[in-house]
């Protein structure tokens, strides 16, 4: 009489845990093809965001630098 229990109830988490995937794959497969998919871009453009933000700066500090030594042969000239 327990094994049978025990029986039901190890199906029954099984079932659960099964519907549970089948449902969010469901709501993910949904998302990802209903129309635009502006938030993986969204998500992609926060990530890249630092990134971009350092390699801007030191870009410019490149540039301040490659101005200055421009400046300094222009002067001796």
């Amino acid at each position: 009489m327990e094994t049978d229990r025990i029986i039901i109830g190890g199906l029954l988490v099984i079932v659960l845990i099964v519907g549970i995937n089948a449902a969010m794959y469901g709501i993910v497969r949904g998302i990802t093809r209903g129309g635009k998919s502006s938030w993986i871009s969204t998500i992609s453009r926060s990530l890249n965001k630092p990134l971009e933000n350092s390699t801007n700066r030191s870009m410019d500090e490149l540039r301040k630098k490659i101005e200055e030594l421009d400046g300094n042969k222009k002067e001796e000239k």
